[in-house]
């Protein structure tokens, strides 16, 4: 198989420009569909019959978590090639997305323990998808305090790779736990190859706002990558060509 396109795109030159024209639409089409979807979903959508109005926190839960599980499957991929292929980018994106990752797991325990109060009465319990969604956590955290503690660029790299890669093993524990073990919390709300167990009116905003949450993820990555390509190849020419600094 030819890897040409894979080394091509790596350059940080032409990812730079293409994230560019890539990163205005993501965040301006997420900005519309996360109006649309809070307003359908937190005003217009029937209340649940069971949990009334406090089901409505899902429409932020649900995408918040999808988003964490895909985010720290992206730090697992970008490791794999950053050993592989040893693309620097691959390790911009493992620490640019790194943070975000961070963010959508601590959004998704906090709308959960929220959750939790009306329908569990209490906020916290040590059940298996809440513990291991805490791990998650931790391994967010993980990864970035051991690329910010290394100094050399390419150790870091190395070692936010390996522990990206080790800690995916929690990514199915996460998915099947409801499954394997006794626990309280309900089974998937939404699937994506199965039809959903609620009528069209309650998860249809819930599709969009995880539409929303994804693109937005994709623009706020982006640009992230583009401001740690900037910082990392700030002695280039193309740099100082792109911000028209050549001959300043």
């Amino acid at each position: 198989m030819n890897w040409t396109w894979l080394h091509r795109l790596g350059s940080p030159a032409i990812f730079y420009r293409l994230a560019g024209r890539l990163q205005r639409p993501c965040l301006a089409l997420a900005g519309l569909l996360l109006a649309v979807g809070l307003v359908w979903g937190l005003f217009l959508a029937p209340p649940d019959y069971q949990q009334g109005d406090s089901f409505r926190i899902l429409y932020v839960h649900v995408p918040a978590a999808f988003l964490a599980q895909s985010c720290y499957l992206l730090l697992a991929v970008a490791g794999a090639v950053g050993l592989v292929w040893r693309l620097k980018l691959a390790d911009v994106a493992l620490r640019a997305a790194a943070p975000i990752g961070a963010w959508m797991t601590v959004i998704a325990l906090a709308t959960g323990s929220l959750w939790g109060i009306p329908t569990w009465g209490t906020w916290w319990i040590w059940d298996a998808r809440l513990t291991s969604m805490l791990v998650l956590l931790f391994l967010y955290l993980g990864v970035i305090a051991l690329g910010q503690a290394i100094d050399h660029r390419e150790s870091a790299a190395r070692a936010c790779a390996i522990l990206a890669l080790v800690g995916s093993v929690n990514l199915p524990i996460i998915k099947y736990s409801v499954e394997w073990w006794s626990t309280l919390h309900q089974p998937a709300t939404f699937s994506l190859v199965e039809r959903p167990p609620m009528p069209p009116a309650m998860w249809l905003p819930l599709l969009v706002m995880v539409l929303a949450f994804y693109l937005f993820f994709a623009g706020v990555l982006l640009q992230r990558m583009r401001l740690e390509v900037l910082r990392r190849e700030w002695r280039s020419r193309w740099v100082r060509l792109e911000l028209g600094e050549e001959g300043a």
